[in-house]
């Protein structure tokens, strides 16, 4: 009784420590959010710097970047959706090849369930045991080395709409966070260029702070790291822009 209770709470400790951080959905979010703000804001620096010196600049700057945050965001979506299909059908694969080796090999994979089971601490009578019990049971046999040895998790056939429309909507939100003080500010660039800059970074540094308090890590170390690769990111793209423009408007 003891032995069992042991195996099934340390199943119960490592689905709930999976479900409490949803890496999936919060990487989504990240993935949406972080790509869809540093690459308007290349963009918009670019156009900013550009169109500067032009009549109505700031009519081209909001085209340009809502152009980019509307393109970005269905870009975006479309390779959620695709390589969440890739994940669940490698998924599939495996599961068809563990499920053959488990006929073909079965003493390989009695001694790769005894292996795992020794990485939790149990030995002797009671490993033999679990492990009598575990590959008499064919469905948890494939599910314990799926997860234990592969390291992989199920994809519902609907992740990957709901990956799609959630990468595309962190798209949009994060793309509008450098669009906005232009909104606000108006025909003065230089302004909107400083404070949209200041805003992005925040920003960057709070998804990072987040992400690290949602999962594992030191939020600060992590806030600060985002917002410096991000920010960095945005201003490559807008030096390559500024470059191909051949800076004009400076």
């Amino acid at each position: 009784m003891a032995t069992r209770f042991a195996f099934w709470r340390k199943i119960e400790e490592d689905t709930l420590a999976e479900k409490h951080a949803q890496p999936g959905l919060l990487s989504d979010f990240i993935l949406g959010s972080q790509d869809g703000l540093v690459n308007v804001l290349g963009v918009i620096l670019g156009v900013a710097v550009a169109s500067r010196n032009l009549s109505d600049p700031i009519t081209i700057i909001l085209a340009g970047g809502l152009a980019a945050t509307f393109a970005e965001s269905i870009s975006m979506g479309a390779v959620a959706y695709t390589s969440t299909l890739a994940r669940r059908d490698h998924y599939l694969a495996e599961v068809e090849r563990e499920r053959r080796e488990m006929v073909e090999l079965p003493d390989l994979e009695r001694q790769e369930v005894r292996d795992i089971l020794e990485r939790w601490d149990f030995h002797g009578p009671e490993l033999d045991e679990l492990v009598e019990k575990i590959t008499s049971k064919p469905k948890a046999w494939l599910e314990l080395m799926m997860a234990h040895e592969l390291n992989l998790a199920p994809v519902e056939k609907t992740q990957a709409r709901k990956s799609a429309i959630l990468v595309g909507v962190a798209a949009i939100l994060g793309s509008l966070v450098p669009l906005i003080p232009f909104i606000i500010i108006g025909k003065d660039i230089l302004l909107g260029v400083v404070v949209s800059l200041i805003v992005s970074t925040i920003t960057l540094f709070l998804i990072g702070w987040w992400k690290a308090r949602t999962t594992i890590g030191r939020p600060t170390r992590s806030g600060v790291q985002m917002a410096i690769i991000g920010i960095a990111s945005a201003v490559a793209g807008f030096g390559i822009a500024f470059l191909v423009s051949g800076g004009r408007g400076a």
